[in-house]
This record gives C-alpha cells, sequence and structure tokens, in this order.
C-alpha cells in the first residue's frame, strides 16, 4: 500500500498532503497522530472521506497525493472533514489552469 496509516484512523499518501483519507468510519472526538501531535476530529468523518491536518483558510491549497486537488472556500480547522462544503475542486474545470488560476 501507498502511503502511511497514521493511528489506524486515516490513510496519508505524501509528505506534503495537508489531508489524510479515513480508513474507517470515525467518531468525532478520535484521534489522528500528526507530526507529534494529535488531531482531534471535530466531527465524525465517513470512510474515505478527507480530514484536514493543519489549519486551512479560503484560497489554501489542499493537497493529497502529493498534488493540489483543490481549495478551500471557507476556514478549515484540523480534524474538519474536508469535502464540497468547505472544498471546491481543481481538478476537471474548464474555467481554471492546473495550478488554479481563472482562465
Amino acid at each position: 500500500m501507498k502511503g502511511t496509516v497514521l493511528g489506524d484512523a486515516g490513510l496519508h499518501m505524501a509528505a506534503q498532503d495537508n489531508v489524510v483519507t479515513a480508513i474507517d468510519d470515525l467518531d468525532a472526538g478520535a484521534g489522528i497522530p500528526y507530526d507529534d501531535r494529535t488531531v482531534e476530529l471535530v466531527e465524525a468523518i465517513p470512510f474515505g472521506h478527507k480530514v484536514a491536518l493543519v489549519p486551512l483558510e479560503p484560497g489554501d491549497a489542499v493537497v493529497k497525493y502529493g498534488e493540489t486537488i483543490g481549495e478551500a472556500v471557507e476556514p478549515i480547522a484540523p480534524g474538519e472533514w474536508v469535502h464540497t462544503h468547505n472544498c471546491e475542486s481543481r481538478r476537471g474545470r474548464g474555467d481554471r489552469t492546473a495550478d488554479g488560476e481563472v482562465a
């Protein structure tokens, strides 16, 4: 398997990623060890969904697989669910370039 499993909870695909993917349904309050600390889940996270490891501000890149996959559209705290309500995809869009700039 590529990546590193953090605390039997999240798959961290690349060192530069700022999110992990839940490898099971995770309960609020569960902890994910990361960077010499524990990220406590603010809410329940469904299997296969992303969890923020660091604070993200609107416009910040969401990085998974070592690549930018989207950008935060509102503040996201460590331990929060990263999904369509707070992250906008940059992939497959005709109105943006690969680096996120408006075409």
